[in-house]
């Protein structure tokens, strides 16, 4: 008998909807999350840890294996009969325990192998009721692990050996709570053989995260960590309490080999690449090619590469033609892709506008593309892009 398209006889959308209406965290195909248990990991930063349901686990093992550190979920809430979005970070990784559970007491609230835990810092609409409102055991619709801030995407970590026939170094900065994806990544990092060093700065002490990082650098030797709490000067970086070129050299890194994640304020990036721009690399190199960002802040790379400004439309830019392939419209653009394409009265999807929450990603055809908080140009084929923080440098056409 030859193989063919056999017709369910149940759809399983008509099962997913008996089935949410018996129970709302069961279903065959929507990623579910339920809300276990709240931790206070520092004054201004709260982890919530979740059960996943049959459909998120079955979707992750089978389409990625787990989860790779760096990497975020959306989340679909529900306030007041409203759903809002928001995109969160993972704390650790697949199948990792959480390394302030005590595995006497709490380990068996639910299997680690099934919970996934995320950081918030408690502001805003959504985040504020996730830290403090929402009742435990209530269920949020989640998507599948996303985000490209990871050991895996970065150019400079495909070489894999440096010169030394040894992992190249990573140099890990965060500001405030962007430290909640550096807890994966850092730790991979150290599994993958890696000399790690990271900087912290923060207004807050958490003991949770200096016993974490002290433990990695008990454990692992090539790890070492500064933490530079910004009101106390004797723990600041080459006497400075701002991310400088001084303090990124006293790191004594091959910083021309080192690859650099950076998640944090506007103000933490603007400074790494002002700092970066103040380092003399070997010919043929710079130190802002190195760096991968994850950012919760406006814009901040000019778009001339030998500047530091803020970019804005006093910048003389191009005007360059912007296709909808699949809409088959078209408008030009002299500034990012999304505010040219709504002066031109084409909707695109979005959502923070900064470069945070994705919900504008599309993937482009053809043409170049500037990103304007980090100055990296891409290349002139398929890819995912934002538009909210790309400029067009060419005429480019957009899958949209």
């Amino acid at each position: 008998m030859t193989n063919g398209y056999r017709p369910e006889i149940i759809q399983r959308a008509f099962v997913d909807f008996i089935g949410a209406r018996l129970h709302p965290f069961w279903s065959l195909t929507i990623p579910k999350l339920r809300l276990i248990a709240r931790y206070k990991l520092s004054d201004d930063l709260i982890a919530l840890r979740f059960e996943s349901n049959r459909a998120f686990k079955q979707q992750v093992s089978k389409v990625m294996g787990g989860w790779q550190g760096g990497q975020y979920l959306d989340l679909r809430v529900c306030i007041d009969g409203v759903y809002h979005q928001r995109s969160y970070s993972i704390v650790g990784l697949a199948h990792q325990p959480l390394w302030w559970l005590d595995d006497t007491t709490e380990s068996h609230t639910a299997d680690q192998r099934h919970t996934v835990t995320i950081a918030i810092k408690p502001q805003g609409l959504v985040s504020d009721y996730l830290t403090k409102q929402m009742p435990l055991a209530n269920v949020v619709d989640t998507s599948l692990p996303l985000g490209q801030f990871t050991l895996e995407q970065t150019s400079i970590l495909r070489q894999q050996i440096s010169e030394n026939d040894k992992p190249i170094p990573l140099l890990f900065i965060a500001g405030g709570s962007g430290i909640t994806p550096m807890l994966g990544l850092i730790t991979q990092a150290l599994n993958n053989g890696h000399q790690v060093a990271l900087l912290h700065y923060s207004r807050t002490v958490s003991s949770k995260l200096q016993h974490q990082w002290q433990q990695l650098n008990d454990n692992h030797p090539d790890f070492t960590y500064h933490l530079i709490h910004t009101e106390e000067p004797t723990t600041y970086l080459a006497g400075t309490r701002y991310l400088s070129a001084e303090g990124l050299l006293s790191l004594n890194l091959p910083l021309a080999d080192t690859q650099i994640f950076a998640c944090g304020s506007q103000a933490l990036l603007a400074g790494l690449y002002k700092a970066a721009a103040e380092i003399t690399l070997p010919i043929d190199k710079q130190l802002r090619d190195n760096i991968i960002v994850e950012n919760f802040g406006n814009a901040l790379a000019n778009i001339d590469n030998g500047s530091n400004q803020t970019f804005d439309k006093t910048i003389p830019v191009e005007e360059h033609t912007v296709y909808l392939r699949s809409r088959q419209r078209q408008f030009s653009s002299d500034t990012t892709i999304l505010a040219a394409a709504e002066n031109a009265d084409v909707r695109l999807a979005h959502g923070c506008r900064q470069g945070i929450c994705q919900l504008c990603r599309c993937n482009k055809v053809s043409g170049v593309v500037k990103n304007v908080q980090t100055g990296k140009v891409s290349g002139d084929g398929y890819e995912s892009i934002q538009t909210c923080i790309n400029i067009a440098m060419t005429d480019v056409v957009l899958d949209v």
